[in-house]
C-alpha cells in the first residue's frame, strides 16, 4: 500500500473509531451516573429512595451535557494535539453522582492511598479505571480508539524518521 494512502486510511479509521466511542458514551454515561448513585445508596441505606433516583436522573442528563462536548472536542483534535484522553474526560463526570450522594448524606467511602492521591475529589470511589467500568459496551470502542490513535502516531513518527 502506498505510504500516503495508508496514512489517509489510518486517519480515517481513527476518526471512525472516535465517532463510535463518542456515540457509545452518549448512550452509556447517563445510565452509569444513575447506576452508581443507586449502588452507593443501596450499600449505605439498603435502598435508593425515589427522590434520590430522580435527582440522579437529572444529574445524568447534566453529566452527558457536560462531558459530551468536551469529549467531542478532544477527539476532533489532531492526535498530536491531544493532551489528555477520553477516559480522563469521562472520569471528570464523577462530580455529578458525587454531588447527588453528598446531598443525600451518604458518607465517604474508604479508599486506598493511590486512589486518594490520584482522584482526591472522588470521595465515593466512583472513578472508572477502564471504559468497561462505565459500561461493557464502551470496552471495544475505547480499545479501538486507543489502538487506532497509536497506529496514527506510530506511522507519523516513522515517517519523521523518529521510530
Amino acid at each position: 500500500m502506498p505510504e500516503g494512502l495508508g496514512d489517509a486510511a489510518g486517519e480515517l479509521a481513527h476518526s471512525d473509531h472516535a465517532a463510535a466511542l463518542v456515540d457509545t458514551v452518549e448512550v452509556t454515561l447517563g445510565p452509569w451516573v444513575v447506576r452508581v448513585v443507586c449502588e452507593r445508596m443501596v450499600a449505605w441505606a439498603g435502598a435508593a429512595p425515589a427522590d434520590v433516583v430522580a435527582e440522579a436522573e437529572r444529574a445524568a442528563a447534566v453529566a452527558v451535557a457536560d462531558v459530551l462536548p468536551r469529549l467531542r472536542a478532544l477527539v476532533a483534535l489532531d492526535v498530536d494535539e491531544q493532551r489528555t484522553n477520553p477516559l480522563a474526560v469521562l472520569r471528570s463526570a464523577v462530580r455529578h453522582p458525587t454531588e447527588v450522594l453528598a446531598r443525600a448524606g451518604v458518607p465517604h467511602v474508604r479508599r486506598d492511598p493511590f486512589d486518594e492521591r490520584a482522584f482526591p475529589d472522588d470521595v465515593y470511589g466512583l472513578a472508572p479505571a477502564s471504559f468497561a467500568d462505565i459500561d461493557p459496551a464502551l470496552h471495544e470502542p475505547g480499545l479501538r480508539w486507543g489502538a487506532s490513535k497509536a497506529h496514527v502516531v506510530l506511522r507519523r513518527r516513522r515517517a519523521e524518521g523518529r521510530r
